[in-house]
């Protein structure tokens, strides 16, 4: 099995490596390659040694993380491809993230006048930002020059200026090439058409927030009394009620979580749907929500704004909601072989966050050996730090990959999400239900959508609660370490 899993491994890792690093980087893919592969061989080494897989050490673990991650940022940043002015567009807009805010695609070349061009060398005052060329793209209008002021005063008097000229008729992007270059880049707005019909939909998202709760509460229903059957259920609709406490725990973790979503972009005026709850008529009655943006993000404070908002509320609640299921909770013995996530006896390994806080309740009753029969409010509060945890993964479009693109760049931004990858599918030998994360990441787009103002960093401040959001989800997603489990378990639990 570990040298399928190996196999298997190194093959992707070839691809990924293949079809989206090499386009950044001189450096040989089969470096890349090599130190991606670094945890996957300390595994294949350990199973060598010992015969066996079990027990890897929690060093070297990350010690080969680490080291896989440092060579790998360090092989790809020490030699960066710039993609000269003649490139085509497919690949400038690649480089830039342009394809991202999702324009025509097969829209013809952006029309300039001779006067249109000489407007717009006009928007660019010399002290402000010193164009030295301006290059038109079939899909873009790329304009390159040398930052003269603040990246943020920069964008504001350009930006103003084009739309004095203009109107709305371009999007105006500030972004860092390769070579850490600044430049403006001016696509079509895909915004500019007024909306057919309000993006506001409070009767679909109130429709969905009452089925949601039907498909909650049964689930509830099933947590707190598996054994119930249709029959008496129909014959007694008061036992229903029984169901409410898991539906009203879980739903108001989702829904005070995607409400500060929503107000944060709203507070920024990004154009964003209502939260609309996912119902499921069986699990755990729901999948999460969503919320659909219909524009664009302003800047790299924007983006972390938003992307750092919802996991930190959403942990904040799911804390007090999983202490009182806990408490309403009972230790039992731990079966052999417990499920991933079983609500009967789970073992209160599978996070360092919720070991602490089965610590924090049960006190010295808490063994090596216990396992936990939650009771439903307290799956609520289980499923809200999965979902935070998850959330927080830097990758993508995740939240996680927000806070690191907002934090570091798209481009770096880019580069996590691809060792983020590789790091999930390894994890997922010590925290088995990674495995099926680890594929998804496999096959969804690692690339973050740019903000307009791609150049402005961040203050101290927000890179301080960025870090602790990160370091967050390493405390919600991964399992106790051995180094822990004496301060954690007593090895003899009161009687």
């Amino acid at each position: 099995m570990v040298w399928l899993f190996v196999f298997l491994l190194g093959l992707t890792l070839y691809f990924i490596v293949q079809r989206s690093v090499v386009r950044v980087t001189h450096t040989p893919w089969w470096q890349l390659w090599l130190a991606l592969m670094i945890p996957a061989f300390a595994i294949v080494g350990w199973a060598i040694a010992r015969q066996s897989v079990d027990a890897i050490p929690t060093s070297l673990l990350v010690g080969s993380f680490v080291v896989s991650v440092v060579l790998y940022i360090f092989l790809i940043t020490r030699n960066p491809k710039v993609l000269p002015a003649s490139k085509n567009a497919a690949l400038a807009s690649a480089e830039s993230g342009t394809d991202a805010l999702k324009t025509d695609t097969n829209a013809a070349a952006i029309p300039l006048t001779k006067e249109d061009q000489a407007q717009l060398q006009n928007c660019f005052p010399w002290s402000t930002y010193y164009l030295k060329n301006i290059d038109i793209k079939p899909q873009a209008v790329i304009c390159r020059g040398q930052l003269r002021t603040e990246p943020e005063a920069a964008y504001q008097t350009i930006q103003q200026n084009i739309k004095a000229a203009f109107g709305d008729r371009f999007l105006v992007l500030f972004q860092t090439d390769a070579a850490q270059q600044t430049y403006f880049a001016l696509v079509n707005n895909p915004y500019v058409q007024p909306q057919t019909r309000s993006i506001y939909r409070p009767g679909l998202a109130l429709g969905l927030l009452l089925l949601t709760l039907v498909t909650t509460t049964l689930a509830g229903l099933g947590l707190s009394d598996p054994t119930l059957t249709p029959e008496a259920i129909s014959g007694n609709p008061q036992i229903l009620l029984n169901g409410l406490p898991y539906a009203i725990a879980l739903l108001s973790i989702l829904g005070i979580r995607e409400l500060s979503y929503y107000f944060t972009a709203r507070s920024y005026k990004i154009q964003i749907t209502l939260p609309y709850l996912i119902p499921i008529p069986f699990a755990f009655g729901t999948i999460g929500a969503y919320l659909l943006k219909r524009s664009p993000i302003p800047n790299r404070k924007a983006l972390f704004d938003v992307g750092v908002v919802g996991p930190l509320v959403g942990f904040i609640i799911t804390l007090p909601i999983l202490i009182w299921g806990l408490m309403h909770s009972e230790l039992g013995a731990l079966p052999s072989k417990p499920g991933v996530l079983s609500t009967e006896a789970l073992n209160p390994r599978f996070s360092i966050a919720f070991a602490i806080a089965c610590r924090l309740v049960f006190g010295q009753n808490l063994s090596a050996n216990s396992g936990v029969n939650l009771h439903p409010v307290a799956v609520a509060g289980v499923i809200g730090i999965v979902f935070a945890a998850i959330r927080l993964i830097p990758f993508g479009q995740f939240d996680g990959g927000r806070i690191v693109h907002a934090m570091y760049g798209q481009r770096m931004g880019l580069i996590v999400s691809q060792v983020c990858r590789i790091l999930v599918l390894l994890l997922s030998f010590v925290q088995p239900i990674l495995l099926y994360l680890g594929i998804f990441l496999m096959v969804i787009p690692a690339a973050d959508e740019p903000a307009l103002n791609d150049v402005t960093e961040l203050d101290n401040y927000r890179d301080g609660i960025g870090l602790l959001a990160l370091g967050l989800m390493l405390f919600l997603i991964l399992p106790v370490p051995t180094g822990l489990e004496s301060f954690l378990f007593t090895a003899n639990p009161t009687p």
